[in-house]
């Protein structure tokens, strides 16, 4: 990928990240996926033993949101568009993340059996699909610029 002139914002970071933050943002989300489940695992466990009070986030999970929402903003200063659309996914991942935990609080506190976050699955779902096409698109470019 090639940068232009314009789009070095940030100096140096750009010249070291800004060829690989396809990738970067990939390996984030599947790192996201695979700390969501085990979230989700400790949390039946959490309820099951302990109840409501025993039941936190897992830092895991927060630390690659946050590490999402920078590595996606900083997206938008490399390629605009798909950095806006992922920044976007990214952000709304985020906000269902914050209403599926609460959600898990009110089921463990009324004792009613721990749902999987369909809602943050969902959502991950298609932030994992945008990456993998941002990041993979090298793999099928040949057959799309045949198509379009």
């Amino acid at each position: 990928m090639q940068l232009e002139p314009f789009a070095s914002l940030f100096g140096p970071v750009d010249a070291l990240l800004a060829p690989y933050i396809e990738y970067v943002v990939l390996v984030l989300v599947v790192a996201n996926i695979g700390a969501r489940a085990a979230e989700y695992r400790s949390i039946v466990k959490a309820a099951d033993e302990g109840g409501t009070e025993a039941i936190s986030r897992s830092a895991a999970r927060v630390a690659t949101n946050i590490l999402l929402v920078v590595a996606s903003f900083y997206l938008v200063t490399v390629q605009y568009q798909a950095g806006m659309v992922l920044s976007m996914l990214v952000v709304g991942m985020v906000i269902t993340d914050l209403f599926e935990f609460e959600s898990r609080l009110v089921e463990a506190r009324q004792g009613i059996p721990i749902e999987r976050p369909k809602g943050a699955i969902a959502a991950s779902m298609l932030v994992l699909a945008y990456a993998a096409y941002t990041a993979l698109f090298f793999l099928v470019k040949g057959v799309w610029s045949s198509i379009v």
